[in-house]
């Protein structure tokens, strides 16, 4: 299966609320398999379809890769995901992104949320997910309202973040990974430099 660019947080489309899917065919099979593939080869624990360039209402998540306590949840595709509810208890985590590479930071979220979501197979689901199963979903469910996690870190971890945020936006700061660059150039896999 091809291992698709991911597309610099910088890019439009990753600003641009996601549009619902109407149509489970094979099409949507194989890019559901692309994004999973994508994912592992990057190492990330989730991806939205809008990081791979399609404006499509998608995420998948696999934190049982990281191999310890976090690690109670399968692998799932998410198709058009509602997140129907918040915990009033909130948790800080660092986040980092595939779309914004070597940025990391604290983000204050909802410790528990319920989603709602449809599978491949176009069967519903309703999930209470807590701790950083919870975390993962409420990122990637950003994405598909063009929201990037350095938007809610505080002003001042802003500030303190512009300069690398400059040199991930002009394509210094690349993954191992190809990326794709805000005006579009693909931007091939190395080696992080910073």
């Amino acid at each position: 299966m091809p291992i698709l660019p991911i597309y610099n947080c910088f890019h439009p489309i990753l600003k641009k609320k996601t549009e619902a899917i109407t149509q489970y065919d094979q099409e949507l099979k194989d890019l559901v398999t692309n994004m999973f593939e994508t994912m592992y080869f990057a190492d990330g624990v989730g991806l939205a379809a809008n990081q791979v360039g399609f404006s499509k209402s998608l995420f998948l998540v696999d934190v049982a890769q990281l191999n310890d306590e976090r690690a109670s949840h399968p692998p799932v595709a998410m198709i058009n995901p509602k997140i129907t509810s918040f915990s009033e208890e909130v948790i800080t985590f660092e986040e980092g992104c595939l779309s914004i590479p070597s940025l990391h930071e604290d983000v204050i979220r909802p410790q528990e949320i319920e989603i709602s979501y449809f599978d491949i197979d176009m069967k519903e689901h309703k999930v209470i997910a807590n701790e950083f199963f919870a975390r993962v979903i409420q990122h990637e469910y950003d994405h598909l309202n063009g929201t990037l996690f350095f938007e809610k870190i505080s002003p001042f971890r802003r500030t303190l973040a512009k300069s690398k945020l400059m040199r991930i936006k002009k394509g210094e700061i690349i993954k191992n990974y190809d990326m794709i660059l805000p005006n579009g150039a693909l931007a091939p896999g190395r080696a992080d430099e910073d």
